[in-house]
């Protein structure tokens, strides 16, 4: 099947390679240098696959998986010189769909690339900022402001807000929140949570004086109930 697929690579020999791969493979192909031009190439148009190295200037592979992940499910097969099986574990559990480990055998990469636009039922939409009458997230610049004012939160609070305005009106329970925020529930537990939310409030302007969109709900978790107009 043909398709639209970005490579995210630093090394423009290997960029080259794996473009010359796809396209005698039939399929269309953007390019990007680092992290920081793929993502501005995501907001103009959602491929069906990105092939994303690791090791790049500006935004490394983690980095820029991270914020994929926060515009779109589009699938990510990860390309890197690293071998170790925690590399491929942290890869995989950051949200990418395969690993393929450089030097790389030209019809393996060509045999994953296949397999994951197989799985892909259709392009994947990028999701747009998050607005609601207080709050506005943008994930690609990962901005935050809190009824017009600028909030820097670090990334782990901008993943909990995220998991919060993702989920409006729903209860979510501790282990639920560690497994979208942590990305595992393993090492980790309600403790931990219960400090991150309570950061998050106080950094958003929502301490005691200010009651908070994100309730607690006793015994299960919590719940963002977007401010109404």
């Amino acid at each position: 099947m043909a398709a639209e697929v970005l490579v995210v690579e630093d090394e423009d020999d290997v960029r080259r390679l794996v473009r010359v791969l796809l396209e005698r493979a039939g399929h269309a192909v953007r390019e990007a240098s680092n992290g920081v031009e793929a993502l501005r190439l995501l907001q103009v148009s959602t491929p069906d696959l990105v092939v994303l190295d690791v090791t790049m200037p500006e935004l490394d592979g983690w980095q820029t998986l991270e914020r994929i992940r926060d515009l779109t499910e589009v699938p990510v097969l990860m390309l890197t010189a690293r071998a170790g099986e925690l590399d491929k574990v942290r890869g995989l559990k950051g949200g990418a769909d395969d690993y393929v480990t450089k030097p790389f055998g030209r019809q393996e990469l060509l045999a994953r690339v296949e397999a994951l636009l197989r799985r892909t039922s259709g392009p994947p939409e990028v999701r747009p900022a998050y607005r609601d009458a207080i709050v506005m997230v943008d994930y690609v610049s990962r901005e935050v402001t809190v009824g017009g004012r600028p909030v820097q939160l670090t990334p782990l609070e901008f993943k909990l807000l995220s998991a919060f305005v993702r989920h409006p009106n729903e209860t979510l329970a501790r282990d639920r929140l560690l497994e979208l925020v942590w990305g595992d529930t393993e090492g980790f537990g309600g403790d931990q949570v219960k400090l991150y939310v309570g950061y998050l409030r106080r950094k958003l302007g929502w301490d005691a004086a200010a009651p908070s969109p994100i309730e607690t709900v006793r015994g299960f978790g919590y719940r963002y109930r977007p401010p109404a107009e």
